[in-house]
């Protein structure tokens, strides 16, 4: 599927819920309403959907939330895209996660074929990890990584860089992965959706500054490691393992974005930061074949922007999209 841009769209992210057992305070406020789970697609058509996407030519599938994990009977969307990657028709699926239900599910994603998970982790001081999240325990959470470790996951730690809360802290959290074998990857805050009051021109740190900061104690060279996403890698000399930046703002990443965004009511986005949407629910319930939905799929590509217009500064420090990140993932 190529774009207007000549782009090839090869990858796709599933948002499978828009709720979450956190309640981030960069990501949601904490007294968030939810969608009635009538609008939800089912699993059975999730499957349907992603299926027909990987028939159009998607090679890597990520399924994101909210969190993913608290969906109930999950599992068995992950069993039926286990015979995708048997084929050989996917070469992956990862799941994006707090890592609040890794210790229960941790062996099951690996059984389903699952090889790498990423875990959102900001800080590793238990009370400014309550503090971000609002309702989340660090004890469960890195108890959850270190079971999906033992289960033979590969670990990548998701850290939201902000400003005054966790910046003198991302040196210790790189060793600590290093010293774990997870890689990492710092994300600048996205303006998305209403965060409770929450000014984010206060949270946002440029990640330019953050990787300043990181070469004064470790030694960083730029690679050309890719995973299919935005991030941008070097190798950390004293550790062996891989840093990455995502920088939406100071440097964004659109020239190479081969991602469609799919949320749990069958509305796909094209791009994390525009609001330009197409529906998929309609199509895909209009009839048990394929062909309308396959339509509906293509002329969205044909609409993909060429980048988003994420802009943080003080005339612009509101949501640059009215949804939260919850409901197309990250």
């Amino acid at each position: 599927m190529l774009d207007p841009f000549g782009r090839d769209v090869s990858y796709l992210r599933v948002s499978v819920t828009d709720r979450c057992d956190f309640r981030c305070v960069y990501c949601m406020s904490e007294n968030m309403t939810f969608l009635p789970k009538k609008d939800l697609l089912t699993l059975e058509e999730m499957d349907r959907l992603c299926s027909t996407f990987v028939d159009l030519g998607v090679k890597k599938l990520r399924f994101t939330g909210g969190e993913p994990l608290v969906r109930r009977n999950i599992m068995s969307l992950f069993r039926g895209m286990q015979r995708h990657l048997e084929s050989g028709a996917l070469e992956e699926v990862t799941v994006t996660t707090n890592g609040s239900q890794l210790g229960r599910f941790a062996h099951e994603l690996y059984d389903c074929g699952v090889r790498r998970v990423n875990v959102s982790l900001d800080t590793l001081d238990a009370g400014k990890f309550q503090s971000i999240t609002r309702w989340g325990k660090l004890d469960q959470v890195l108890d959850g990584i270190e079971i999906a470790k033992r289960a033979g996951l590969a670990i990548k730690i998701n850290a939201v860089a902000l400003k005054g809360v966790n910046d003198a802290e991302l040196g210790d959290m790189l060793q600590w992965c290093g010293d774990n074998g997870y890689d990492m990857t710092v994300i600048e805050v996205m303006p998305m959706g209403d965060i409770g009051g929450e000014d984010r021109l206060d949270q946002y740190l440029p990640l330019s500054i953050v990787r300043a900061k990181l070469s004064e104690r470790f030694t960083l060279k730029d690679i050309p490691y890719k995973t299919g996403g935005p991030a941008r890698y070097v190798e950390v000399a004293e550790t062996g393992g891989r840093l990455g930046f995502i920088t939406p703002l100071t440097h964004n990443f659109c020239e190479s974005c081969n991602r469609v965004r799919l949320t749990c009511t069958g509305t796909l986005y094209m791009c994390l930061g525009q609001d330009d949407a197409a529906d998929l629910r309609a199509p895909l319930r209009a009839s048990e074949g394929n062909e309308q939905l396959i339509t509906a799929i293509k002329e969205a590509i044909s609409r993909k922007p060429k980048g988003h217009d994420f802009i943080i500064d003080r005339r612009h420090n509101g949501p640059a999209v009215s949804r939260h990140m919850s409901v197309t993932g990250g």
